[in-house]
């Protein structure tokens, strides 16, 4: 377990502390050791992801993690930032492909800025590439110019593909590839890629190309109509934000790591939030349901990890809001009140 920076020790022992939940009721153990990464490893060890960190994360069935990041360490010019270590241990893992999924709880379609009626049925996935492109690419900066790399290779895109493939075969058989290959090179390899891993290995899967810009568009026109989205890590990392406006608060979204192995890294989609730090009032949802994600992904415990997500699911339906989900008129309870209220509906 990794808690990280700002709200992430709050949110990440609330997901812990259902962990053992489940661990009572199911009567299993788990053995949970606690590490340093982000701000918080730079100020103690001088290194966003120190070795002991990611030595005890190689020897983990899972990785659990808070948020990384803040003010203090904001500085773009700074040798050491925490967000390396993150992206150092998701290269290390190998945890190619993130998974998150976007699912409506009727009960907090009022706290969406989109109308209610476009938000029924929405039921989706984005498959997102986490360890190739922009990010990760060669930088180079001078006094007047600058540049990051995209770069994208076949294997990379044959085994996201892959992956969200065998999703959208579990799930309602479409799968929307989203691109920008009217424009970059990286897009139409990308294309070309998914076209023909999804022709010869996933025929009975529907496949639809979108560029980006117009994906952006259709998530709050018509997010019903997507069921599994797939797309390189830059464009998934900023439609996956814009898609947490449908459920009402990013502090609700969880996602999951994965890659070759059953080893994953789990985290809700949000940043560390240093404004609400030490208030007791940041949402453990995101968190609980990357438990969920964790128990079923990582330790094959889908009893389990179906009924974290239906505790959340009842504890939401029953009224219980923390104060980003909240609407006029709804009183406001806090992150260990949320956290003890699921574990009390799993119980």
């Amino acid at each position: 377990m990794l808690p990280g920076d700002g709200i992430g020790p709050e949110v990440a022992h609330a997901g812990t502390a259902v962990l053992q939940q489940v661990a009572s009721k199911y009567g299993h153990k788990f053995r949970i050791e606690e590490k340093l990464i982000g701000g918080a490893a730079i100020d103690l060890t001088g290194s966003s992801l120190p070795p002991d960190s990611l030595a005890s994360c190689k020897e983990s069935d899972a990785v659990l993690l808070g948020a990384v990041g803040g003010p203090k360490w904001s500085d773009p010019n700074a040798t050491v930032r925490p967000e390396q270590g993150l992206l150092q241990l998701r290269a290390e893992l190998e945890v190619y492909a993130n998974l998150r999924p976007v699912q409506i709880i009727d009960a907090l379609s009022g706290a969406s800025p989109i109308r209610p009626e476009r938000l029924q049925g929405v039921d989706l996935l984005v498959v997102r590439e986490l360890t190739g492109g922009i990010y990760f690419g060669d930088k180079t900066r001078d006094e007047t110019s600058a540049s990051d790399l995209c770069v994208y290779h076949t294997f990379e895109i044959e085994r996201i593909v892959r992956v969200a493939g065998k999703l959208a075969q579990q799930r309602d058989s479409k799968l929307c590839s989203v691109d920008k290959a009217n424009v970059l090179e990286t897009s139409r390899l990308w294309r070309d890629v998914t076209n023909k891993i999804m022709r010869s290995e996933f025929p009975d899967v529907a496949l639809e190309h979108m560029l980006v810009d117009a994906a952006a568009m259709h998530l709050i026109n018509r997010p019903a109509d997507f069921d599994v989205i797939v797309t390189e890590n830059m464009f998934g990392d900023i439609l996956t934000d814009e898609a947490s406006m449908l459920t009402g608060s990013l502090g609700m979204l969880p996602s999951a790591s994965i890659g070759a192995s059953k080893r994953g890294l789990y985290e809700p989609i949000h940043g560390s939030a240093p404004d609400i730090q030490g208030q007791g009032i940041a949402n453990p949802c995101g968190t609980i349901a990357s438990v969920a994600m964790l128990l079923r992904h990582s330790l094959d415990l889908y009893e389990e990890a179906a009924a974290v997500e239906s505790a959340i699911r009842d504890v939401i339906e029953s009224g219980a809001r923390t104060a980003d989900l909240a609407v006029a008129g709804d009183a406001v309870i806090s992150t260990v009140d949320m956290t003890e209220a699921i574990n009390r509906q799993l119980r």
